[in-house]
């Protein structure tokens, strides 16, 4: 499985499908833990060249949801852009409402397809746009008395559940089925409220979406790049956390970087989901590159200065990026903000990016990603059409 002549069994059984589960969560947080250098801040000096507003860094605990707090922590910035003071949005809500969706379509599926906390970017949009938002403070999904998610009982449960569900033990399905589903999943993360109290106003989760948030879900688009697929048009995103079997965009390798500087430019912030369990990602550090030489063949000594200061890295190609996701070096195992753009002592740019493992390492909760990072290690990316370039809009026939 993924990187598997390197990394234990479970490393790919966890990670090859998502994080489908919390024990991928957590086994992906600790299997970059050890990629680290002494004193590596005091060897970058960065110089922000832009830099969006957006919220503070949020924990998603013990939580595959990855997706949700990235897209949301987007959404939020887009409030700020949209002149409108950002309200922190109920990620667990629309994982909640994820999940209910999701085992929908795992039983329709006949139990083939993937289940679990994976989710994508577009998965925040399209809850967004079925059953509208909540303020973090009127739903937060700590319902069983911890302070941080952990979800890994609530998914056994949901799993032990569907399982019996696909097997049809009555030989047609009832018709409570998901109405139990759904109250297992109620259980575990709080019953979702008809009404509210906002700031001294009521809404329902579809008025505060309408009035507060604001948004409109048709305005946003979903790319990738993949050369096995026609530029230009939609396609499946292929990777086992798309379980809605969602389009995006397939645009060249140098165009995702070339839209997120766009977006950038012009004030809006990009989604991102990808894979950072390579090597050249360093949490503790907060910094991710594409080294210049393989792991295997490096020194001792270049391995544990592998994040001391600006190093050189590989060129990235579309064959390259190509070859990485066949082999499953490059999987969907994580999702998180882009904010900004910064440039180290060197001039070279990398992409500021807000993570959602709380502020814990070298940065408070920020990684600083360079270009050629994002363009072999991600599966998608998330933004308002308005920030696509003019040019590449018309090749993808998106109006602005």
């Amino acid at each position: 499985m993924k990187k598997s002549f390197v990394k234990p069994l479970l490393a790919a059984l966890l990670i090859a499908g998502g994080l489908q589960n919390t024990a991928a969560q957590d086994y992906l947080i600790n299997s970059v833990k050890g990629n680290q250098s002494a004193n590596s801040k005091e060897s970058f000096t960065f110089k922000d060249v832009i830099n969006i507003e957006r919220t503070p860094v949020k924990n998603q605990g013990s939580s595959g949801t990855c997706w949700s707090y990235s897209a949301n922590s987007f959404l939020e910035s887009e409030m700020i852009r949209m002149g409108k003071e950002p309200v922190e949005i109920s990620q667990i809500f629309t994982a909640r409402n994820a999940y209910v969706e999701k085992g929908i379509n795992y039983v329709r599926m006949h139990g083939a397809i993937t289940l679990g906390d994976g989710g994508s970017l577009h998965d925040v949009i399209n809850m967004y746009r079925k059953y509208g938002a909540l303020p973090q403070s009127v739903y937060t999904g700590l319902n069983y008395g911890t302070s941080k998610n952990k979800f890994a009982e609530m998914a056994a449960i949901n799993e032990a559940f569907l399982a019996a569900v696909v097997k049809n033990p009555n030989g047609e399905l009832t018709p409570n089925w998901v109405k139990a589903y759904t109250a297992v999943i109620d259980s575990y993360l709080g019953q979702v409220p008809e009404s509210f109290e906002f700031k001294g106003k009521k809404y329902t989760p579809q008025t505060f979406a309408k009035e507060v948030v604001g948004i409109n879900p048709d305005d946003y688009v979903e790319l990738s790049s993949f050369t096995n697929k026609p530029y230009y048009q939609k396609m499946v995103l292929m990777v086992p956390d798309n379980w809605d079997l969602d389009l995006v965009y397939n645009v060249k390798v140098d165009e995702l970087t070339d839209i997120i500087d766009n977006a950038l430019a012009k004030g809006y912030s990009v989604g991102w989901a990808g894979d950072i369990s390579d090597k050249g990602f360093s949490w503790k550090n907060g910094v991710a590159y594409v080294p210049a030489k393989p792991f295997a063949d490096m020194t001792d000594e270049e391995k544990a200065n592998m994040f001391k200061g600006p190093q050189p890295e590989m060129n990235i190609t579309a064959e390259i990026r190509q070859k990485a996701f066949d082999n499953y070096d490059t999987t969907d195992d994580h999702g998180m903000h882009i904010v900004g753009l910064t440039k180290d002592q060197n001039g070279k740019e990398y992409y500021i990016i807000k993570n959602s493992w709380g502020a814990t390492n070298d940065y408070k909760g920020y990684i600083y990603m360079t270009k050629n990072f994002v363009k072999l290690k991600s599966t998608a990316i998330l933004l308002h059409k308005g920030g696509l370039p003019k040019e590449l809009a018309k090749k993808i026939n998106v109006k602005q």
